[in-house]
């Protein structure tokens, strides 16, 4: 068979070519996305450590209560207001026990204790007046009444490390409170070797001191028995600030406000749309978005906290309040199960922080100021407050912000929710039924610093495993920008995808 040329179309060269270079160009632009897409989660990373490292630098930074009553020391506490002066003074007893006589029984009740001691109270008191006088500092002798008695009960098996309480007002002062004074204290310095006592200032608020039971001013032995105490220039400034000290702490040790914030965070990294739950925009606008409801919560809960602190709202029963507070955690959590009112989760934070104000009021309970004082000091208490709430935002937020991408956020959702829903219930049990089933001690050791850190450490490096697993295998949650925008009323389905 004769063979065939077959010549090639001119243009075939030219054709594959063109593919050739439109090929180049679009494994260009893949690279480039690619690049561009590396660069962006990079910066989200160094965003979010930035912020977590800043956070926990802040609140390593903040003092931390210390441990009161070591040894076998009296203990002389005082109260300073501008409207009062008043005390107590703590005896050991095992001391009552040696000086006076009292043959007290290991692992008794306080009442028996009580009542082992109430026949002797006069005695007792009469032994306080005389081994403390308090004077001015130019020598003007102050009066000290007794009223009452209690224990500090910090070993129910040994009653050596047990105190007796006595409580005194001082008067004989005309004018303002005085801030400086000549004070003796000597009990059981002639009667047990080696004894010597502490004078603490428990509260001072226009000096900046609220519930001081550990840090003592001035120490006496048997050496030095009169001293003089010089407790400085009153000051709105220091109110303030110790103010915002306590506010923070209040967060710190009060878990039914930080897992209500942290209920009402878990779907903050989330837009509700006509498709369910969909992962939020930027990093920035994200955050922006959880702080708004934060602050709307310490909005309310600024308004009932200030009006019950100046005494013009009347506060229910604690346990009541209480209940109230652990109900709202749970009607939270199952809003984020199946939403009532999608991406407006700061009414819910409104209506309910309303609720928390009166929980915060315990912490002005029997602060017995003037009206400006009080008023500064309730000021820095919700500025400590809202300070608590942003670090336990600023803490969890970025692990949840890197997760909610994943595929594996709505399970973390879904069971977060629930277990919240379920610790809620069990609180509102314990609060009304005053019992104690063991929530409270399962979760206040979670909560505790610095165990939260590392639960927090703990979460963002499995956020951050997660993140780079799923990018890696393409398998991110697109970012659909059309799912900041809330659907119509009508369109609006609460379903959970």
């Amino acid at each position: 068979m004769p063979s065939i040329d077959v010549e090639a179309h001119p243009g075939h060269s030219r054709h594959t070519a063109d593919n050739d270079r439109n090929l180049d160009k679009e494994s260009q632009i893949s690279i480039m996305q690619n690049l561009s897409r590396t660069e962006s989660n990079a910066g989200t990373i160094r965003r979010v450590l930035l912020v977590l490292t800043a956070t926990l630098v802040a609140l390593l930074t903040l003092p931390s209560p210390a441990s009161a009553h070591a040894g076998d020391q009296s203990y002389l506490y005082l109260d300073v207001s501008d409207l009062e002066l008043a005390g107590r003074i703590e005896f050991p007893l095992s001391d009552i026990e040696e000086v006076f006589g009292i043959d007290f029984i290991n692992e008794a009740s306080d009442d028996d204790t009580l009542a082992l001691i109430d026949p002797r109270l006069s005695e007792l008191q009469a032994y306080a007046d005389e081994h403390v006088n308090i004077a001015t500092i130019d020598g003007q002798d102050l009066t000290l009444t007794f009223d009452g008695r209690s224990l500090l009960s910090t070993d129910k098996f040994d009653q050596d490390n047990n105190y007796l309480w006595l409580p005194f007002t001082v008067d004989g002062f005309t004018g303002e409170t005085p801030r400086e004074f000549i004070i003796d204290f000597d009990p059981f310095f002639d009667e047990i070797d080696g004894r010597d006592g502490l004078l603490v200032i428990e509260n001072d608020v226009e000096g900046g001191v609220f519930g001081n039971e550990a840090e003592a001013l001035l120490t006496y032995d048997s050496g030095t028995r009169t001293q003089e105490v010089r407790l400085g220039d009153a000051s709105a400034w220091k109110n303030f600030v110790s103010s915002v000290n306590l506010g923070v702490d209040h967060i710190k040790t009060g878990p039914d406000h930080v897992l209500f914030v942290l209920v009402l965070l878990i779907p903050a990294v989330l837009v509700f749309t006509g498709r369910g739950w969909q992962p939020s925009q930027g990093f920035g606008s994200s955050l922006w978005r959880v702080l708004k409801i934060a602050t709307m919560f310490t909005v309310a809960h600024s308004i009932t906290f200030t009006l019950a602190g100046l005494e013009i709202l009347p506060l229910p029963p604690s346990k009541f309040v209480e209940a109230i507070i652990a109900i709202s955690i749970g009607l939270a959590a199952l809003h984020t199960l199946r939403p009532i009112m999608p991406n407006k989760e700061w009414l819910i934070a409104f209506a309910f922080g309303l609720f928390h104000g009166m929980g915060f009021a315990t912490l002005v309970d029997g602060l017995d100021v003037s009206r400006s004082t009080q008023l500064v000091s309730l000021a820095g208490r919700n500025v400590g407050i809202e300070i608590g709430q942003v670090a336990v935002i600023i803490l969890f937020f970025p692990a949840l912000y890197l997760l909610r991408r994943t595929r594996y956020y709505m399970p973390f959702l879904w069971v977060s929710s629930l277990a919240l829903t379920a610790v809620a219930l069990g609180w509102m049990y314990e609060r009304l039924a005053e019992t104690e089933i063991g929530v409270s001690s399962w979760i206040e050791p979670v909560f505790s610093v610095p165990n939260i850190f590392f639960y927090v450490a703990g979460l963002t490096a499995i956020a951050l495993a997660a993140f780079f697993t799923e990018d890696r295998n393409g398998r991110l949650i697109p970012l659909d920008l059309d799912d900041d925008v809330a659907p119509a009323d009508d369109e609006r389905v609460p379903t959970l995808v």
